[in-house]
């Protein structure tokens, strides 16, 4: 079926989408009778809503980001290019009354069947037509009556036939009166106003010596002046007034009433009187100076108006256009220019010169050599003038470049050509130079402007600089890579193609491996292989993943040199040598190992960290190799005697020590079964020589605290790794490591277990045994500030506090202090000791007690200037384990215990409280006074002692029954085994 023929635009686009021959200009395909369609307002193109909506987004976009000045307002219709400045909106019927109209059998497509009602342009009545599509046809209906532009007759025609815009002209003359309110308006009658006046007018000067027509509006002031003669009829006699209304150039030349001068003023209008001689005696009374009356001279008594007017010796006096006073003798006429020597100004009056005071008149003063330096209106050149009149203006102007509309002087408007490269990249700025981008080009190109593939073209003319129209066909470009094409839009040469999808085989960078499902477009495929070269050292290989030739790690680097550490055994102490790289040649070792070793007492309790510090020249350095045995190795030392004598287990029976710290215990106690499974992979990896490494799998917070704790009482290195969700903990062998504990968890759970049981049957009888029933409390060994300031950096915090923590060290043992950030963003800072020398052979080591002591007094200073300074909002005193977790705060609802009770809470002395057997009064000895003092440790609660040794000794000395020792330790004996 043929496309519609009918003679009007509205029933060609109804009958063509009804017979499905109407195509969408955007996508080519149907507009048909069910497609929500949308249609231009000024030349009425149909196209699918979707794809103008889609081409109304895309060159929104493309002006957002081109953001160009001079780019037009609104989007371009698909179909004219017009400028439309509303987007394309909801579906509706031709009308627009309403939305979404559903197709109505028997009616046009996309009609509501209501009236179109739409208002014409210049007709004030509205379309009479049912909804329809295109333009409405012109009215035919009478339209209103006008009246002429004179206003002399009206007319009625049909709107058809109308002008409403432009109105109508009788063609009869105006006949308004013209601005002279003389004349007429001669011309047909016509819209707007009549102006000015040309009618001829036989005008006559002031001075009535000339005659001419002049244009009515081009006469001056309409004045009465005498005719004295000058003005003649030729018919009749002249009237003795006449108007005048113009000047001419001739002068007046009337003569005075002396009869002898005439009048030198140039035409003016005439009195009927003749005017008195400007040079009769009556007038004429002093010398041309002024100062010296004619009557006083001898040669001053004139007779008539002709004679000369003498001259005084005086000098004329009279003030000079520069202000000076004229030294010349009494005279006529002008005065003599001024000779007078003055200080003379340049033309840019920085520079003032000795000169004649007419050599420096206004119109040409002296120049100066000095050069101005000012910046002409352009911002893209100097003035470079000598003497420039402007340079002080231009001062003061750039004093006052804050406030609005400073106008730039004359003088510095540059006068020179732009030249500048306009956007079209063919033509130059012709303009005066100037600040800002320059205009478009305004030259026009008269070629065909086409796309890359050349099926859409700009017809000429067009604008310098236009570019290639966006094009709605396919790319044709072939790829270099010979895969098929992705389906895309034209574009421009400068554009690339789509990168090719496309999945194939590569060699990585380094060349080691083939890669496969590589994208063809990718051209670095790397394996992240270690690269494994030998560098120029030929002793370390490159430890960079795979990277392109001549990028290893001593590239650029001068020399044979590489930035790896030596690595090789010192000889001096076997430790690694960190040096940077000095191969071929040995290690010096003339500075001391910074490696880290420890040191223990002789009973290999208690050990220490320590730097090796051996050096070529002295391979056992001065520092301590042992540390000396504490109280607690002592009563160690005691347990074992005493276990040797009584014939018992000490780890199981005598000693109740817990080698755990109350962190682990804690941790072991929330689920047991998992924690001693943990156990026995710690003791099976401590138990394995040739293992250096364990690592468990991913798990939670808590449990990864707990593995942490346990790795500290273990004496192992630990380290969480990875980010969440897969963060493990491994751990690590380090010289720090001697052995496994000798207790299990399971037996310090059975020990805890046994204490607290006869605490809570000891606690009615006796309240000494308070402390036993406490939990476990660790001394304070950090500072926690809570809320610290937003942005505080850690050295901006210890630079504040620096003479705060400097005296933790002068008031108590020798700690050292670190800052660190929690993951709840509260600080830590923690104390811990240092074990020098002098500390060690004076038995002055830092013990947790005595660093809580030192913490507690550098409180209330340390708390003063964080709240001074605003650092964080308060200072706590806290305990945090090896991993920096804050296991026990100030504040906490835990009694706190000192003296007898800290050291009961750690000591191995305690045993489960058991019910002693009684024993007869007749047989007393060693171990029932350490009984006898027990019961009146129960007694007295408020007296504890110190040192618990020195008060069973202090018994024993008191009992004197040495005899008797065997059946009491016998007694001892069997209540242990109990």
């Amino acid at each position: 079926m043929s496309k519609s023929s009918a003679a009007d635009l509205p029933t060609r686009i109804q009958e063509d989408i009804q017979n499905g021959q109407y195509e969408c200009v955007i996508c080519t395909n149907e507009v048909v009778r069910t497609s929500r369609i949308w249609s231009c307002s000024t030349c009425w193109t149909v196209a699918h809503l979707h794809c103008v909506k889609k081409w109304y987004t895309n060159q929104m976009k493309a002006k957002d980001e081109n953001q160009h000045p001079d780019q037009p307002e609104g989007w371009r219709c698909p179909g004219c290019n017009s400028s439309l400045t509303e987007d394309p909106g909801p579906y509706h019927c031709w009308c627009g009354k309403e939305h979404d109209p559903k197709p109505i059998p028997g009616l046009a497509p996309h009609t509501c069947g209501q009236t179109c009602s739409k208002a014409r342009g210049t007709c004030p009545h509205p379309c009479p037509l049912m909804c329809h599509a295109g333009p409405c046809p012109p009215c035919t209906l009478m339209g209103p009556t006008q009246t002429c532009f004179c206003g002399k007759h009206t007319v009625t025609k049909r709107c058809i036939e109308s002008e409403y815009g432009k109105g109508w002209s009788c063609e009869e003359p105006c006949g308004d009166l013209l601005p002279c309110g003389e004349h007429t308006c001669p011309r047909p009658c016509h819209s707007g106003l009549c102006g000015a006046c040309e009618v001829p007018v036989l005008s006559t000067c002031y001075c009535g010596k000339e005659q001419r027509e002049i244009a009515c509006d081009q006469r001056e002031d309409i004045l009465e002046s005498f005719n004295y003669g000058q003005l003649k009829a030729a018919d009749h006699d002249p009237e003795p007034w006449f108007e005048g209304s113009f000047h001419c150039r001739n002068l007046c030349a009337r003569e005075f009433d002396c009869g002898h001068h005439s009048c030198q003023r140039p035409c003016h209008a005439q009195d009927e009187d003749v005017a008195h001689c400007p040079f009769s005696r009556d007038v004429v009374t002093h010398c041309p100076c002024g100062k010296t009356p004619l009557a006083s001279m001898a040669e001053g008594l004139r007779q008539s108006c002709r004679d000369p007017i003498p001259h005084c010796e005086e000098p004329c006096g009279k003030t000079l256009p520069c202000g000076h006073s004229c030294e010349n003798k009494c005279h006529t006429g002008t005065c003599a220019p001024c000779f007078q020597y003055t200080d003379i100004s340049c033309r840019c009056g920085r520079t003032t010169g000795r000169g004649i005071c007419h050599q420096g008149n206004v119109e040409d003063p002296p120049l100066c050599f000095r050069t101005c330096k000012a910046q002409l209106n352009c911002g893209r050149h100097e003035c470079g003038e000598h003497c420039c009149a402007g340079e002080k203006k231009a001062a003061e102007r750039r004093k006052q470049k804050r406030s609005a509309n400073v106008n730039i002087e004359a003088e510095h408007i540059c006068l020179q050509i732009c030249g500048r490269q306009l956007k079209c990249g063919k033509h130059t700025c012709q303009q005066l130079c100037h600040k800002g981008p320059c205009q478009s080009c305004p030259e026009a190109v008269f070629d065909e402007i086409a796309c890359s593939c050349g099926r859409t073209i700009l017809q000429p003319p067009q604008p310098c600089g236009t570019k290639a129209p966006e094009c709605r066909f396919e790319c044709t470009r072939p790829r270099p890579c010979g895969h098929p094409t992705v389906n895309h839009q034209c574009h421009p040469e400068d554009a690339p193609c789509p990168k090719c999808p496309f999945l194939v085989e590569k060699p990585c960078i380094c060349g080691k491996k083939i890669l496969k499902n590589q994208p063809c477009w990718f051209e670095e495929a790397r394996c992240g292989l270690p690269c494994g070269k030998k560098l120029k050292c030929g002793t370390h290989e490159c430890r960079k993943s795979c990277h392109k030739p001549g990028e290893c790690e001593d590239a650029g680097i001068a020399g044979s040199h590489c930035p790896q550490p030596c690595g090789k055994a010192r000889k001096s102490c076997e430790h690694m040598c960190l040096d940077t790289c000095h191969a071929p040649f040995p290690c010096k070792e003339d500075r001391p190992c910074e490696s880290k070793t420890f040191i223990t007492c002789p009973c290999q309790n208690h050990k220490q960290e320590v730097r090796c510090l051996a050096t070529r020249f002295n391979p056992w350095s001065t520092r301590e190799t042992t540390l000396r045995c504490d109280d607690e190795c002592l009563r160690l030392q005691r347990n074992r005697r005493l276990a040797e004598a009584l014939n018992i287990d000490p780890e199981t029976h005598l000693d109740d020590h817990i080698p755990y710290s109350d962190t682990t215990m804690k941790l072991c106690r929330e689920d047991p079964t998992w924690a001693q499974t943990q156990e026995r992979e710690f003791r099976v990896f401590a138990s394995s020589p040739e293992e250096k490494r364990l690592r468990f799998k991913p798990m939670p917070a808590n449990k990864r605290a707990f593995l942490h704790s346990l790795a500290e009482d273990f004496g192992l290195d630990s380290e969480s790794e990875d980010p969440e969700p897969h963060r493990h903990v491994c751990i690590f062998k380090t010289p720090r490591f001697v052995s496994a504990p000798h207790k299990t968890l399971a037996q310090c759970m059975r020990i805890l277990k046994n204490q607290a049981a006869s605490a809570a049957a000891s606690a009615p009888r006796s309240p000494a045994t308070l402390a036993d029933r406490l939990p476990t409390v660790q001394p304070f060994n950090a500072f926690l500030l809570r809320d610290p300031r937003f942005g505080l950096t850690i050295e901006e915090l210890e630079q504040a506090i620096a003479n705060d923590l400097a005296s933790l060290s002068r008031s108590g043992p020798a700690v050292k202090v670190a800052t660190n950030f929690l993951p709840s963003d509260e600080i830590v800072i923690k104390a811990t000791p240092i074990a020098t020398a002098a500390a060690i052979a004076t038995s002055l080591a830092a013990t947790p007690q005595s660093i809580e002591a030192v913490l507690s007094s550098a409180k209330p200073s340390l708390a003063k200037t964080i709240s001074r300074l605003g650092l964080a909002g308060a200072v706590e005193l806290c305990h945090t384990d090896a991993s920096l977790n804050v296991t026990r705060k100030e504040g906490d609802a835990v009694a706190s215990a000192s003296g007898w009770n800290a050291v009961a809470s750690r000591g191995s002395w305690r045993r489960p409280a058991v019910q002693p057997k009684a024993l007869p009064a007749s047989t007393p000895g060693r171990f029932v006074a350490l009984k006898k003092l027990g019961m009146r440790k129960a007694k007295e609660s408020e007296k504890v002692e110190e040192d618990w040794l020195a008060a069973v000794e202090k018994e024993e000395a008191g009992s004197g029954k040495s005899g008797e020792s065997g059946e009491s330790i016998e007694a001892e004996g069997n209540g242990a085994s109990a």
